[in-house]
């Protein structure tokens, strides 16, 4: 962290200077923090004061580029709803996520991806419709809200889903903010799920757990 204080500077001058009054000085502005690493490198997006409220993701372009199916996974960071896509022990994105609030915790471990379906609805949580196609419940549950004569349960959308566990937790495009928010499922931003989704496949590792993230290497800061 690099700290420019204007205020350090008025007090050099006030030494230098006696004429300089106890009211200029007390108006000094604050030291303003500077980000002291490159600009576009890893260190750097971690270290902005937004990290990791931040709804940006990083990319590590070329890694990215290089990560596929055979040599990927993915850790996600409960505390800091964050996900990374790994490479090795690089990361190749860092993005923001959205896991199961209080009600409906995400659970954690080591996981594998059990299947992946491109368009994909939930079984569980959705609407129920009448007979005109009106909405009679919205975040309804299939197990528990009776569906009226005629209507029907229309789950909810959940593109790029790929299955962690086998009662329903997985990973998937939908709304982001940032706190936990999902019935246990780990949203991704729709920006980013088509870009997870293409680089891993059923069996590849995933771990969620609500430690700190991965220190980012040598390699993976550039």
């Amino acid at each position: 962290m690099v700290l420019v204080s204007c205020q350090t500077l008025k007090l050099n001058k006030a030494q230098a200077n006696p004429k300089v009054t106890e009211k200029e000085l007390a108006e000094a502005p604050k030291a303003v923090w500077v980000n002291p690493h490159t600009p576009g490198t890893y260190k750097h997006f971690k270290a902005e004061k937004s990290y990791p409220k931040t709804w940006k993701t990083y990319k590590n372009a070329s890694l990215l580029a290089r990560t596929n199916s055979s040599n990927s996974w993915v850790k996600i960071n409960l505390k800091l709803q964050r996900a990374f896509l790994m490479n090795g022990n690089q990361v190749a994105m860092d993005y923001p996520i959205s896991s199961g609030r209080k009600k409906y915790p995400t659970p954690t471990g080591s996981f594998r991806i059990m299947e992946k379906i491109k368009d994909k609805r939930s079984n569980l949580y959705g609407k129920v419709l009448n007979a005109n196609g009106g909405v009679v419940k919205s975040n309804a549950d299939s197990r528990k809200d009776s569906i009226p004569a005629g209507g029907s349960f229309r789950g909810a959308s959940m593109p790029n889903w790929m299955r962690l566990t086998g009662d329903g937790v997985g990973m998937h495009t939908g709304r982001v903010p940032r706190y936990p928010a999902s019935h246990g499922c780990i949203r991704t931003p729709k920006a980013i799920t088509p870009i997870v989704f293409s680089k891993v496949r059923t069996g590849t590792k995933v771990i969620i757990s609500s430690g700190r993230a991965p220190k980012p290497t040598s390699s993976s800061s550039s």
